[in-house]
Parts: structure tokens; C-alpha cells; sequence
């Protein structure tokens, strides 16, 4: 007999045994050595080549037989010398299996499958688990360094943040409220798919600096984040590698290769928070001295076992114990309702297809750790495979009446369904059967014991009958939609509340809180490509228009003030907005909305013009002109590309009201004066620069919970002449070449009045610019002028070629109201009246219209005046002051053909609303044209307006083109001049600054869909609220 490990005695057969192993080994090494890489030095040699493999197996199975099959203390080592080998070994001897056989496991012989049964298999896989996790529990999340190395509190990668974490992040702008989101932004991960036995769950002191100097949205420092993998025969945290050999100074060392003990000493390590420890101590206050070894082994192993299952479930603080059941039930019976995984009462139970019950959250974990099988018969068990037990099962185990957890408390608790029957005969028996208002007070009671102070106080004043009866984006849009300003509406706040004992409107807080998501900068979007010169930052708010423009080219400061929003993230909130009419609008067609995540076309509308002067009384700060221009948007339509090129694309949302106020976004507000050439180039060039970047890129937007891509199409055609004027760098509205469309000087428009054709466009007009810059042909100002056909200055904005329908109405209107006033003078047989004569019929004409028609004179021509003029009615009523019955029958014919021809250019669809008019457009176009060249030749005689030359020459080509000139005009924005006025004087201020802002984010959220459709969903709040402040009065008057 020779000695074996300690307190044991190995037979002489066995080391017989290990001598024929080593000689086998020996024959095959002798074999290898032979072969072609025996030639090779040794320095050339990899390390794990095959002679090493079989010298690590070999020293591997020399510490696996020298290492005692369990932990002992020197006291059993002592008694155990002459008692008979350990009982795992004696079952190995049963069974056949010698430690000569286990050489040939070691050397491929025989499978693990053939040695163990599957008992031992899922121990050994729950000890490996354990190790595993624990190594884990010591590592931090982000950067993989050990937690003990490290100084300072450990957090939770999936926790809350605390105060002082919160505190920090918010005075840097941060928003969130729980670490994934710091986490996702600042390292790039997501963790809110982590799993315990894969992912440690804390990070340490470092990574929280690094997360905090970075304001919860960027990192300052290269934080290499780890790569997790689930647990192996590999894993490099519970199998480090550790080469066996080391080359230096070409001689090679051997290293000590740690065996089975050193390898079981790693879960020794101590944790607060973990259960499991080291096998000694686990096992140590376990069992009876006095037993015998293989009765102390089974007890042992039963207990280790079941702290390794709970090491993985982490379910002692959520699950109930049995010992908790208060009646004395049969074992069996309580067996039936315990988890075979967590051995606690079942939570949430589901049944495997064997039959056996467990908690879900237990078999999640425990199929994530060691598989998919089932813990009881190890046969398959897949997560979908599981499904809740019968509900008489379900009725038995939720009846059962329990003790209290609490430690000296021995109440009886209640499942749910006692809890509820007690709380209803509560009810019945104390407040006459009001269960709402007895659970109120409980819950009122819980978050009071919870110090949840503010969300009590909420609770408390809806059950005294002062709750909050309107949403804080009910209560913003009623403050923007009455045009209150802060004052006013914490005044009406404080009354309403005083005056009716509740509180109806929600705080100013609340409003701004809402105002967030509803302004550009609060959602996430991507551009693919990145988008040229403009920043990836999608957090982005109102910004200064004059940012990276110090001083002018003189050296002087900007004479502006200007403030917008960037174009990108304007328009990702504008689509935002319309998120649920899109969805609608795939649905209406028919569209699957998985299927459509791509190719969406959105086309867009611009507008730009001044609005005069707004001289206010009110405001500071530094000179700047007070004439303002805006720039704004509108979303015209989206639709969905066709796979086939041949098929059409699907619209899917078109703006029902393309002209009104409503719809037109503003993106940009600047004091500066719109014949200020240089200034509106300087201001409208990154705006022009975004626009550029965008039409060569799409937009990646999470639409209904998916990302889909959209591409855009930009139509400058909201500009008034004046502005096509200035922007395309064409010379004033009283130069020879009259019209923005085509080369016409003002002689050839009035000889020819109706065939001409749109020539002119923005490449042509920046060419033509190059020539009058350079004059490469040495020509003089005239013949230059002549060439470039009235190009002055650079063009920095393309526009569309069309005509503004709005402007177009305003420009015909003034040429009428000349008309009539020369025919009430009789011009065409006058030469050169003089200045008083005309005052005199301008002023009868005013008198005629204000008695006949209660139009009171204006200044200057604007589009209501226009639209009450340019009717038959009051052709009638200006009829009466023309002497001679012919001129009159002449004004009829022409305001006849007029009105004939208006609602081809007006109608947002002309195919649609005006069939007719548009088939007979040319003809009328033509003796409209021949009225003028006859009747009123004393007029028109080598001269004509610009707008009149536009509507008979040039608009059955933009219709065709187009489709529409009404739906692309600017009435929108000019509509949205008196918002400016209404806006500004709200938010007066002692800075001109912070007022174009307020104005700004003010006019903003009056255009949002969302707001205007809690004012049309509480149009009545007006009734319903003076109903609640007098609510005597109301029923007397019901």
C-alpha cells in the first residue's frame, strides 16, 4: 500500500496503474518528437505545443489526486486516519472507475459524461456559477478594475442616482434620473440588458468621476469598457491563463501551475453583501462531529448546494419562506408549493413541461446561468416552453394565510384576495362602503410613511376635492393661446385657486416642465451622412443668430440682435409633432408600419419677409433698427417613396392649411432691416449652409417607436418681391428688367403681355453675378447691366420660381385702386392731371367705399383690404361715380375676367377646386390682356406693374409645374406678424435680448399641433371652469 492524499491509503494496483498511464503517455511523446517540428529549435517553438499539453495534463492529474475530495479541518484530519477512503471515492471504486481510469478522462479515454451522473454534472456547474459570480461581485462594470483597489462608495449600474450624483448632473444640464442613461451616454453602453451572471452590477469611484466631469453626456477620458462574455471552460476571471513556461535570456523556467486547492481558495474571499462563501466556512458550521464521514459529506453537499442556487437567484429579500405558513400543514402538501429552484414559496409560478413549478424571475436566472434545462429532472426547458399552472393550483396557493416576516411580530398576513375582502368589509363597516377613499387613504398613509411628501400632497388635495383637474400641457396651451404672461397667469393660478378652493391650473413649473419636449432640442435624431459644418449635438435650443460673427467686415459690431433655432432640430420637432398623422396617414393607405421605415419624403416651404416697424416703448439694451424680419417653415407634405420607379409615391400627410398661421414654424427672428443686403447675408448664411447640408443627407427619427429615414425637399416661394429681389441679388422693383421669372424688360412685357416663359434661376443668377464682378469682356455699365439682365449683388438664398399668390392679390389690388381713381377722373381724356385733381378723386373714392361698404382707408394696401376691393360688389359701388356709362361697362368686363381668373392662383389645388377656370385661364388671360392694351391703353401704354405682368404671363407654366401657387404662398407668415406684437408685448422686458427669445419659443409653441389639439379637445374649459368657481350659480342657471 503507498500513501495517498492525507488520511487516505492508495493501493499498490493504483500506482500500477499511473506507471502504465505514463508509459502510454511516454510512447506517444516518443512518437511526436519524431515528427517535423522536432527539428525546429526550442526558442521557435509555441509554448502550448503538443509536448507541453501532455506534461500539464499529467501535473494536473497529480495535484487532482493529491487534493482531498472535501475541505478539513485538522481535527477530522486526525480522526479520519484509519477510517476507509472517502465516500466519493469508494463510489468510484463501486463503479469501476480507478484513478488509472481518470488519467485516461484526463488524456481523452473516457467522456465526463460516462463518469459523472447528472446530479454531480449540475453541482459542479452551480460551484463553477458561484466562483464565477463572486469573481464578478469584486469587478467594476465599466472598466473591469477590482472594487477593492479602488476607494470610495460602490453604485449600481441600473440604481437611481443619488442626491449628490443628481445635484451635479443637473447644474451641467444633465436630465436624467437613473444611471443606464449617464452610463449609455457617457461610456457607449447599454446595461439595461445586464444579467448577473454575465455582467457585474456596480461600478466604482473612478468611472463615477469620470461620468460626473462629463456632465452625464460625454466623456473626457478613454474609458476602455470591457467585453463580458458568459461563463466557459475558458473563462479568463475563473481559469486565468498563466503560461507554464517562460522564455528569458533563452532559457526557459518553470512556473508553478496552480492545482486544485489554490483554485478552490478563490471563493474564500469575503463580501458583505454575498452569501456564498468560502467552501471551509460554508461548510464548517454545518454537520455533527460525532456522525460519520459520508452522513457529515451528504449534509454538506445538500446545504452547499442549496447556497449556490440562491447565490444566483438572489430571492431571500422578495420570496416568502415556508416556515412563514401558520397552519400545520402535511409536508408533502407544503412541498407542492415550494420552488425547486429557490425553495421559498412560489412568486409569479410557471410550470415546465415535466411538470415541476417554479418562481419565473428563479428559473430565468437559473436557465441564464446553467442552461435550458430543468433544475429537478435535467430535461429540456426552454423559456417559452414554461406557462402559468391551473388556476385551481393557483386559487389553492393564494388562499394560504401566512405569518408576518417581521422578526417578533407573529401576526397572521394575508394574501391579496383576504386583503381585499378585509378591506371591503372595512368599508363597509367604517366609511359606508366608499373603498375608494379607504384605499386612497392607505396609499396616502404609504407614501407618507415613504416620505414621498410631494406626491402625498397631490393625493390629499385630489381627496379634499382640490385636485388638479386640467393637464400641464392644457394649462400651456391656454396660457399661449390667450397670450398671458408669466405674471398674468400666476395671477389667474392664485386667484382661481383662492376663489374656488381647488386647484384647477397647474403652477408655472409644470408649464415650463411641458414646455421641454414640446421645443427643438428635446428628442434624439441622426443624420447619414453627418451633416457638413454643423454639429452631431442634438440637445440643442434657441441659439444666437450672430454666434462665430464677432464684428462686420468694417470691424464694428453686428447693428442686430438675432435669435433661432438650427434648422436640423427644428425640423426633427416639427416631425415629432406631426408623429401621429403620419402614423394615421400609413394606416389609411393601407401601409404596413414595420414595413415602412425608409425612403420618406417631406417637402418643405420657406418663407422670409419683414414686418415694418415694431417700435415698442418697452425693452433695452443696444440700438438696433426696429424693423424685423422672420424667417420661417412650414411641413407642406410626406410621403413614402415606391420601391418601383415606375409607381407613384404615397402621400400620406399633406398640411390641410398650408397658409394658415398655425402651421407656419418659426426657425428665425432678427432685427434688421430687409434692404439691408449685407446684414441679411451675414445673418441667413448658416441657415443657408444647414440647408445645403441637409439635402445631401437623411434623417434617421424614431417614428412610432421605430427609425425610419426621411429625405427633404426644400421650396423657397413664401418671399414677397421685395425679398426675391434681395436674395437672389437682383436690382430694386423699379428697374427696367420687371419681372423675377423671365428677362422681359418693362417695355417688352407691356407690348407682349402674355407669352412669356420662366428663364431665370438661381445657377444663372450666381453666374451672371460672376460676370458683373469680373466683366470678362471689357464691356461699360450698360452693355454689362444688358447682359446679366439686372444682377446687382451675390445670390445667397435659392428660391423657387414662382410668384407669391398673396402679394400678387395686394399688387393687383393697388393697380385696381388706381384704376378706379382715374376713371373717376377721366384720365384717358386728361394730359398730365395735377397733384390736387388726384387727391380729390382718391379722396371720393374713400368716401364711396366707406359709406357703401364700411371700408375705411388705409395707408397702404393689405390683403383684407384687397380681397373686400377686388369684388363685383364694389366695382357697383365705384360705377356710380364714373360719368360715362361705357367706362363702367369697360370696369365690369375687367373685374369680371379678374374674378375669373383669381381662383386659378388662390386654390391651394386648381385641378380640384377649379377645373374650369384653369381650362379657360389662357383665354381670359388674353382679353384681359387686350382690355388693357386698348381700353386702358392710356395706362399701360410701354409700362406695367410686375405682379400684373406675372399673373397673365406666367402662371399656367408654374401651375403645371407645381401644381399649385395658393398652397406655396406666404399668408402664413404674414399672418403671423400680429403674433410678433401680441408675443412681444407678453414678454416685455428690460432686454431686447431675452424678449426675441421669449418671443421666439412663445411663437413656437403656438404652431404646435399637440397644443391645438388640447385647445380643440377643451374649448369648453372656459364654461367648465366658471362652472366650478360658482357652482350655485351655474345650476340656478341650468
Amino acid at each position: 500500500m503507498q500513501k495517498g492524499p492525507p488520511g487516505e491509503l492508495m493501493p499498490a494496483e493504483t500506482k500500477k496503474t499511473r506507471d502504465c498511464g505514463l508509459s502510454h503517455i511516454m510512447v506517444e511523446e516518443s512518437l511526436e518528437t519524431d515528427g517535423p517540428r522536432s527539428s525546429l529549435p526550442a526558442k521557435r517553438r509555441h509554448p502550448h505545443s503538443e509536448y507541453s499539453q501532455w506534461k500539464f495534463k499529467l501535473f494536473r492529474l497529480g495535484s487532482m489526486e493529491k487534493a482531498p475530495v472535501a475541505p478539513e479541518t485538522q481535527h477530522e484530519k486526525g480522526a479520519s486516519l484509519g477510517n476507509p477512503p472517502p465516500a466519493d471515492l469508494n463510489k468510484e471504486l463501486d463503479n469501476g472507475i480507478d484513478p488509472g481510469s481518470v488519467m485516461q478522462l484526463c488524456l481523452g479515454g473516457k467522456s465526463k459524461e460516462n463518469v459523472e451522473d447528472p446530479g454531480q454534472r449540475v453541482d459542479m456547474k452551480l460551484q463553477e456559477m458561484d466562483t464565477h459570480m463572486n469573481q464578478l461581485r469584486c469587478l467594476c462594470r465599466l472598466c473591469g478594475m477590482t472594487l477593492s483597489k479602488v476607494k470610495g462608495p460602490v453604485r449600481d449600474v441600473n440604481g437611481d442616482l443619488d442626491e449628490i450624483s443628481k445635484g451635479s448632473l443637473r447644474k451641467m444640464g444633465c436630465k436624467f434620473t437613473s444611471w443606464p442613461g449617464v452610463v449609455l451616454k457617457v461610456f457607449e453602453v447599454d446595461v439595461t440588458k445586464d444579467t448577473e451572471s454575465v455582467h457585474p452590477l456596480t461600478f466604482c469611484q473612478i468611472c463615477w468621476v469620470v461620468a460626473i466631469r462629463g456632465g452625464g453626456v460625454c466623456s473626457f477620458s478613454k474609458t476602455i469598457v470591457p467585453e463580458w462574455k458568459p461563463h466557459s471552460s475558458t473563462c479568463h476571471l475563473c481559469f486565468p491563463r498563466k503560461p507554464s513556461f517562460q522564455w528569458d535570456s533563452g532559457r526557459k523556467r518553470r512556473k508553478d501551475i496552480p492545482g486544485a486547492q489554490s483554485l478552490a481558495k478563490r471563493t474564500q474571499r469575503d463580501h458583505s453583501n454575498n452569501i456564498a462563501i468560502g467552501e471551509k466556512r460554508a461548510l464548517r458550521p454545518f454537520g455533527d462531529y460525532h456522525h460519520g464521514p459520508v452522513q457529515r459529506a451528504w449534509r454538506n453537499h445538500r446545504i452547499q448546494r442549496g447556497l449556490w442556487v440562491k447565490n444566483i437567484t438572489h430571492c431571500q429579500k422578495d420570496h416568502l419562506d415556508t416556515q412563514l405558513i401558520s397552519e400545520n400543514l402535511p409536508v408533502d402538501f407544503i412541498f407542492s408549493f415550494t420552488c425547486l429552484v429557490c425553495d421559498h414559496l412560489l412568486s409569479d409560478p410557471v410550470q415546465s413541461p415535466c411538470g415541476h413549478l417554479f418562481c419565473r424571475s428563479c428559473i430565468l436566472k437559473y436557465n441564464n446561468a446553467l442552461g435550458p434545462h430543468c433544475p429537478a429532472c435535467n430535461l429540456s426547458c426552454a423559456i417559452d416552453d414554461l406557462a402559468p399552472p391551473a388556476k385551481a393550483f393557483l386559487s389553492a396557493l393564494y388562499s394560504l394565510s401566512l405569518l408576518c416576516p417581521r422578526r417578533g411580530c407573529g401576526k397572521q398576513k394575508h394574501r391579496l384576495r383576504d386583503m381585499k375582502n378585509q378591506v371591503k368589509a372595512f368599508a363597509d363597516k367604517e366609511e359606508g362602503g366608499d373603498l375608494k377613499s379607504v384605499c386612497q387613504t392607505l396609499f396616502l398613509l404609504a407614501l407618507r410613511a415613504g416620505k414621498e411628501h410631494r406626491q402625498a400632497d397631490e393625493l390629499e388635495a385630489t381627496m379634499q376635492g382640490r385636485g388638479f383637474s386640467l393637464q400641464p400641457a392644457v394649462c400651456l396651451a391656454i396660457r399661449v393661446n390667450t397670450f398671458l404672461s408669466c405674471s398674468q397667469y400666476h395671477k389667474m393660478y392664485r386667484t382661481v385657486k383662492a376663489t374656488s378652493g381647488r386647484q384647477i391650473f397647474q403652477p408655472l413649473h409644470t408649464l415650463r416642465a411641458a414646455e421641454k419636449e414640446l421645443l427643438p432640442g428635446f428628442h434624439q435624431f441622426e443624420w447619414q451622412p453627418a451633416l457638413k459644418n454643423v454639429s452631431t449635438s442634438c440637445s440643442v435650443g434657441i441659439i444666437n443668430g450672430l454666434s462665430g460673427w464677432a464684428s462686420s467686415v468694417d470691424d464694428f459690431p453686428a447693428d442686430t440682435i438675432t435669435r433661432r433655432f438650427r434648422y436640423d432640430v427644428a425640423l426633427v420637432s416639427a416631425l415629432k409633432d406631426l408623429e401621429e398623422d403620419i402614423l394615421e396617414g400609413l394606416r389609411e393607405s393601407g401601409m404596413e408600419d414595420s414595413a415602412c421605415t425608409s425612403c420618406f419624403s417631406v417637402k418643405i416651404k420657406e418663407s422670409c419677409d419683414g414686418m415694418g416697424d415694431v417700435n415698442e416703448k418697452h425693452g433695452g439694451g443696444p440700438a438696433v433698427p426696429e424693423k424685423v424680419v422672420r424667417f420661417s417653415f412650414t411641413v407642406m407634405s410626406v410621403s413614402v417613396l415606391a420601391d418601383d420607379e415606375e409607381e407613384e409615391d404615397v402621400t400620406i400627410f399633406t398640411e390641410p392649411k398650408p397658409n394658415s398661421e398655425l402651421s407656419c414654424k418659426p426657425l428665425c427672428l432678427m432685427f434688421v432691416d430687409e434692404s439691408d443686403h449685407e446684414t441679411l447675408t451675414a445673418v441667413l448664411g448658416p441657415v443657408v449652409a444647414e440647408r445645403n447640408a441637409m439635402k445631401e443627407s437623411n434623417l434617421i427619427l424614431s417614428v412610432g417607436g421605430l427609425p425610419r429615414s426621411f429625405r427633404f425637399q426644400f421650396r423657397g416661394t413664401g418671399y414677397d418681391e421685395k425679398m426675391v429681389r434681395e436674395v437672389e441679388g437682383m436690382e430694386a422693383s423699379g428697374s427696367t428688367y420687371v419681372c423675377t421669372l423671365c428677362d422681359s424688360t418693362r417695355a417688352q412685357a407691356s407690348q407682349n403681355m402674355v407669352q412669356h416663359s420662366i428663364t431665370r434661376s438661381h445657377e444663372e443668377n450666381l453666374e451672371r453675378y460672376e460676370i458683373w464682378r469680373t466683366n470678362p469682356f471689357s464691356e461699360s455699365v450698360d452693355e454689362l447691366r444688358d447682359r446679366v439682365k439686372g444682377i446687382s449683388a451675390k445670390p445667397f438664398l435659392e428660391t423657387q420660381p414662382t410668384m407669391d399668390a398673396l402679394h400678387c392679390d395686394i399688387g393687383n389690388a393697388t393697380e385696381f385702386y388706381k384704376i378706379f381713381q382715374d376713371e373717376i377722373g377721366e384720365v384717358y381724356q386728361k394730359v398730365n392731371p395735377s397733384r390736387v385733381e388726384r387727391r380729390s378723386w382718391r379722396a371720393a373714392l374713400d368716401n364711396q367705399l366707406r359709406k357703401k361698404m364700411k371700408l375705411k382707408p388705409v395707408m397702404r394696401m393689405n390683403g383684407n383690404y384687397a380681397r373686400r376691393l377686388m369684388t363685383q360688389e364694389a366695382v357697383e359701388v365705384i360705377c356710380e361715380l364714373v360719368p360715362s356709362e361705357e367706362r363702367r361697362e369697360a370696369l365690369r368686363e375687367l373685374m369680371r375676367i379678374y374674378i375669373q381668373m383669381k381662383p386659378v392662383w388662390r386654390a391651394t389645388c386648381p385641378a380640384k377646386e377649379c377645373p374650369d377656370q384653369l381650362c379657360r385661364y389662357n383665354f381670359n388671360s388674353q382679353r384681359f390682356a387686350n382690355l388693357l392694351s386698348s381700353t386702358f391703353k392710356y395706362r399701360y401704354n410701354g409700362k406695367i406693374t410686375n405682379y400684373l405682368h406675372k399673373t397673365l404671363a406666367h402662371v399656367p407654366e408654374i401651375i403645371e409645374r407645381d401644381g399649385s401657387i395658393g398652397a406655396w404662398a406666404s399668408e402664413g407668415n404674414e399672418s403671423a406678424n400680429k403674433l410678433f406684437r401680441r408675443f412681444r408685448k407678453m414678454n416685455a422686458r428690460q432686454s431686447k435680448i431675452f424678449e426675441l427669445e421669449d418671443v421666439l419659443k412663445h411663437h413656437w409653441l403656438y404652431t404646435s399641433q399637440y397644443l391645438q389639439k388640447f385647445m380643440e379637445a377643451h374649448k369648453d374649459s372656459a364654461k367648465s371652469l366658471q362652472a366650478t368657481m360658482n357652482p350655485v350659480e351655474s345650476q340656478d342657471f341650468m
